[in-house]
């Protein structure tokens, strides 16, 4: 089955990630393909745009990274995956023709590289957008760093630190989506010809090129004012005292999910995000590449990744067991790897 579908219809180059019993989880093949494709339809006069979209029950959960563990345990250092993955990421940031994004159903991780960073992003009622790394002993990489520093009201910090994701209400709110994508068919009951078929609906009814659609279906967006005071400033530990003394529900559920992640990634996580604030966007990968060399010479990527997704036990043993214990230094350590 290819993992990679695309053709080109009345000059829109259309991709379907097409891997759906992993949520079309990005390999290190899938990259290469998605890399060497758009880079020939970036200089093809006879593409227009770009349309991206995955089969199945969401967009995309990210990179494969029980692949990535596995590589690690045999001996690997994964730095060439962040660097392809990344590359990727770039040339869909910089590319020079319009690129879509049709998201649906679970956007996380790498996937969010592949959509975010492009010219326009098109959300389905119902879809979830998460950054999960810290609960697998890494950091929001993909260049999303520089997306969420600069969300308002701390609601990127409040993602970054507890992988918990946002709505698609909320992501056109804050702006990390464009426009609603509304097509009338369950998507992840289709087929990948039908999703083509469905892409190619969207594309001669001329929908998907205004930059903004109706008001939210899900209703009003709820207010998140009590995110701004609490994910404020540069100290994790006082965000998580201010979590766990809060009377709002959601707040106690960010401050559980917070203490259930890697404490080195929460602390690393908190200051990558401080860090991109005032940093390019090319700035922010060079960082992330910094990064992938320190957490992936650390024992807590496999352990998250056998807790989460290998095992699923959920009970990871991370090397340093609390936000309290972690060395001072040992952000300058990351950020100089």
């Amino acid at each position: 089955m290819e993992a990679i579908i695309s053709q080109v219809h009345q000059g829109v180059g259309l991709i379907l990630l097409n891997r759906p019993a992993a949520i079309n989880a990005l390999t290190g093949q899938m990259i290469h393909d998605l890399t060497t494709l758009l880079s020939d339809w970036a200089v093809d006069p006879g593409v227009e745009r770009v349309v991206v979209s995955g089969v199945g029950r969401g967009f995309c959960a990210g990179a494969d990274v029980r692949q990535l563990r596995l590589d690690l345990l045999q001996g690997h250092d994964g730095v060439e995956f962040l660097e392809q993955e990344y590359r990727l990421d770039q040339l869909i940031a910089t590319y020079p023709k319009p690129y879509a994004s049709c998201l649906h159903g679970v956007v996380m991780g790498g996937g969010m590289g592949i959509s975010i960073h492009g010219s326009q992003r098109l959300v389905r009622a119902g879809t979830t957008l998460a950054m999960p790394e810290t609960i697998i002993g890494l950091w929001p990489d993909v260049g999303m760093t520089y997306w969420l520093s600069r969300l308002p009201g701390e609601i990127g910090t409040f993602m970054a630190l507890t992988g918990l994701g946002v709505s698609a209400a909320q992501a056109v709110s804050v702006g990390l989506a464009d426009r609603w994508w509304t097509p009338d068919a369950d998507v992840s009951a289709l087929s990948p010809t039908q999703m083509l078929d469905l892409l190619v609906a969207e594309v001669e009814s001329g929908r998907g090129h205004h930059p903004r659609g109706d008001q939210p279906p899900e209703g009003t967006i709820p207010a998140d004012q009590w995110m701004e005071s609490a994910f404020s400033g540069d100290d994790p530990i006082a965000i998580m005292s201010r979590l766990a003394d809060s009377a709002i529900p959601a707040a106690s559920a960010a401050a559980s999910a917070i203490m259930a992640r890697s404490p080195v990634s929460v602390v690393v996580t908190l200051a990558a995000l401080r860090r991109a604030r005032t940093m390019t966007l090319p700035q922010v990968f060079d960082q992330d590449l910094r990064l992938g060399r320190f957490f992936l010479a650390r024992p807590d990527f496999v352990e998250g990744v056998r807790a989460q997704l290998v095992d699923r036990d959920h009970r990871p043993h991370w090397s340093i067991s609390a936000l309290s214990a972690v060395p001072r230094g040992i952000v300058d350590e990351a950020f100089s790897s």
